[in-house]
């Protein structure tokens, strides 16, 4: 058993080794046999190999406008600032606060006065989640991809 779990490794390593791809981050390998399923990370995540702090924008739905344009900035000494603005409306809020990352390391939660909102970190993009920490689901999904601006 050990000596497929060594040449499964082995082989990846080779695979990964081998692909000279710029930017290719391998977050964790799998290792499955008819008995044994192990999970083998390398420490690798959105906090310690993206380059996360920077400002990102999504225009979110709204239920009777046409959209919340929101503004999300994650600074280097781990502080947000989260502005959302109603489209064709009179209304501005603003929150600010400390990043708390998951454990995992690629999720952020941003909680403020005005805000509890979580976040899954990914290259040049943020990915709105649902309260359990999961992507949001759906026709609008969509919507709940921020693009990061600077």
């Amino acid at each position: 058993m050990k000596k497929i779990i060594l040449v499964a490794m082995s082989a990846g390593a080779i695979f990964t080794a081998c692909n000279k791809k710029e930017n290719t981050v391998v977050e964790e390998t799998v290792v499955k046999s008819d008995t044994l399923s192990e999970t083998v990370s390398d420490g690798h995540n959105a906090q310690n190999s993206l380059d996360w702090a920077g400002t990102y924008e999504a225009t979110l739905p709204c239920a009777d406008c046409p959209g919340i344009k929101t503004t999300v900035t994650l600074n280097n000494d781990g502080t947000f600032k989260h502005v959302s603005e109603y489209l064709e409306r009179d209304g501005k809020f603003e929150s600010t606060g400390t990043i708390m990352w998951h454990d995992d390391g690629s999720v952020v939660h941003l909680k403020g006065k005005d805000i509890d909102t979580k976040l899954k970190v990914i290259e040049n993009g943020l990915i709105g989640l649902d309260q359990e920490g999961k992507e949001i689901e759906g026709a609008l999904k969509e919507h709940y991809n921020y693009k990061k601006i600077n």
